[in-house]
Protein backbone atom coordinates (compact mmCIF):
# COMPACT_ATOMS: atom_id res chain seq x y z
CA UNK A 1 0.00 0.00 0.00
CA UNK A 2 1.41 3.50 -1.03
CA UNK A 3 1.82 5.78 1.93
CA UNK A 4 -0.49 8.54 -0.22
CA UNK A 5 -3.30 5.38 0.09
CA UNK A 6 -2.03 4.67 3.68
CA UNK A 7 -3.06 8.26 4.32
CA UNK A 8 -6.34 8.35 2.67
CA UNK A 9 -7.40 5.15 4.53
CA UNK A 10 -6.37 6.57 7.98
CA UNK A 11 -8.69 9.69 7.06
CA UNK A 12 -11.21 7.49 5.97
CA UNK A 13 -10.96 6.32 9.73
CA UNK A 14 -10.94 9.71 11.10
CA UNK A 15 -13.62 10.60 9.50
CA UNK A 16 -15.89 7.78 11.18
CA UNK A 17 -14.41 8.05 14.36
CA UNK A 18 -15.15 12.26 14.68
CA UNK A 19 -18.88 11.14 12.67
CA UNK A 20 -19.56 9.03 16.02
CA UNK A 21 -18.44 11.62 18.26
CA UNK A 22 -20.78 14.20 16.43
CA UNK A 23 -23.76 11.75 16.32
CA UNK A 24 -23.44 11.00 20.05
CA UNK A 25 -22.96 14.60 21.42
CA UNK A 26 -26.33 15.66 19.19
CA UNK A 27 -28.46 12.50 20.65
CA UNK A 28 -27.35 14.05 24.07
CA UNK A 29 -28.57 17.45 23.35
CA UNK A 30 -31.99 15.53 22.17
CA UNK A 31 -31.44 15.57 18.05
CA UNK A 32 -32.47 11.88 17.81
CA UNK A 33 -29.98 9.86 15.60
CA UNK A 34 -30.44 6.45 14.55
CA UNK A 35 -29.12 4.16 17.76
CA UNK A 36 -27.66 1.40 16.10
CA UNK A 37 -24.45 2.71 15.15
CA UNK A 38 -24.00 4.44 18.18
CA UNK A 39 -24.52 1.50 20.49
CA UNK A 40 -23.43 -1.34 18.86
CA UNK A 41 -18.86 -0.89 17.81
CA UNK A 42 -19.53 -3.53 14.79
CA UNK A 43 -22.29 -1.37 13.18
CA UNK A 44 -20.08 1.85 13.42
CA UNK A 45 -18.21 2.94 10.55
CA UNK A 46 -15.14 2.77 12.50
CA UNK A 47 -15.99 -0.60 14.14
CA UNK A 48 -16.00 -1.73 10.33
CA UNK A 49 -12.99 -0.37 9.26
CA UNK A 50 -11.12 -2.28 12.35
CA UNK A 51 -12.85 -5.53 11.86
CA UNK A 52 -11.87 -5.15 7.86
CA UNK A 53 -8.26 -3.90 9.06
CA UNK A 54 -7.51 -6.30 12.14
CA UNK A 55 -8.14 -8.89 9.59
CA UNK A 56 -6.15 -7.89 6.67
CA UNK A 57 -3.34 -5.15 5.93
CA UNK A 58 -3.07 -4.11 9.55
CA UNK A 59 -3.20 -7.06 11.64
CA UNK A 60 0.53 -6.86 12.20
CA UNK A 61 0.19 -3.82 14.31
CA UNK A 62 0.64 -4.37 18.09
CA UNK A 63 -1.83 -0.95 18.32
CA UNK A 64 -4.60 -2.55 16.68
CA UNK A 65 -6.03 -4.88 19.55
CA UNK A 66 -6.12 -2.13 21.89
CA UNK A 67 -7.53 0.20 19.07
CA UNK A 68 -10.32 -2.29 19.13
CA UNK A 69 -10.54 -2.93 22.53
CA UNK A 70 -10.73 1.17 23.00
CA UNK A 71 -13.41 1.21 20.27
CA UNK A 72 -15.64 -1.23 22.45
CA UNK A 73 -15.28 0.38 25.57
CA UNK A 74 -16.21 3.91 23.94
CA UNK A 75 -19.25 2.27 22.96
CA UNK A 76 -20.17 0.79 25.96
CA UNK A 77 -19.96 4.63 27.48
CA UNK A 78 -22.15 6.00 24.88
CA UNK A 79 -24.28 3.09 25.81
CA UNK A 80 -24.38 4.26 29.87
CA UNK A 81 -24.94 7.94 28.43
CA UNK A 82 -27.91 7.35 26.00
CA UNK A 83 -29.50 5.45 28.77
CA UNK A 84 -29.21 8.21 30.76
CA UNK A 85 -30.38 10.14 28.33
CA UNK A 86 -33.31 8.37 27.88
CA UNK A 87 -34.33 8.21 31.57
CA UNK A 88 -34.65 11.42 31.75
CA UNK A 89 -30.84 12.30 33.33
CA UNK A 90 -30.12 14.32 30.45
CA UNK A 91 -27.38 16.93 32.78
CA UNK A 92 -25.96 13.93 34.12
CA UNK A 93 -25.01 12.36 30.72
CA UNK A 94 -24.32 15.14 29.00
CA UNK A 95 -21.92 15.68 31.92
CA UNK A 96 -20.08 12.23 31.19
CA UNK A 97 -19.23 13.29 27.82
CA UNK A 98 -16.28 14.23 28.59
CA UNK A 99 -15.23 10.61 29.64
CA UNK A 100 -15.92 9.78 26.18
CA UNK A 101 -14.01 12.84 24.63
CA UNK A 102 -11.02 11.21 26.58
CA UNK A 103 -11.04 7.71 25.43
CA UNK A 104 -11.64 9.55 21.50
CA UNK A 105 -8.47 11.40 21.94
CA UNK A 106 -6.64 7.76 22.95
CA UNK A 107 -8.40 6.05 19.87
CA UNK A 108 -6.69 9.53 17.74
CA UNK A 109 -3.59 9.17 19.06
CA UNK A 110 -3.47 5.36 18.39
CA UNK A 111 -4.57 6.08 14.80
CA UNK A 112 -1.87 8.34 14.11
CA UNK A 113 0.46 6.09 15.41
CA UNK A 114 -0.14 3.21 13.57
CA UNK A 115 -0.73 6.00 10.60
CA UNK A 116 2.82 7.17 11.22
CA UNK A 117 4.23 3.35 11.51
CA UNK A 118 2.83 2.23 8.31
CA UNK A 119 3.84 4.99 6.35
CA UNK A 120 7.38 5.29 7.73
CA UNK A 121 8.03 1.69 6.44
CA UNK A 122 6.34 2.37 2.87
CA UNK A 123 8.77 5.21 2.50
Amino acid sequence: MSPEAIKQDFESALVKHFSFKARLRSFLHGNGNEEGPLRDADQCGLGQWITERRQGAYRHLPEMRELDLKHRLIHQQANRLMDLHLSSRREEALAGFGEVQVLADYILELLQTMEAKLRTAQA
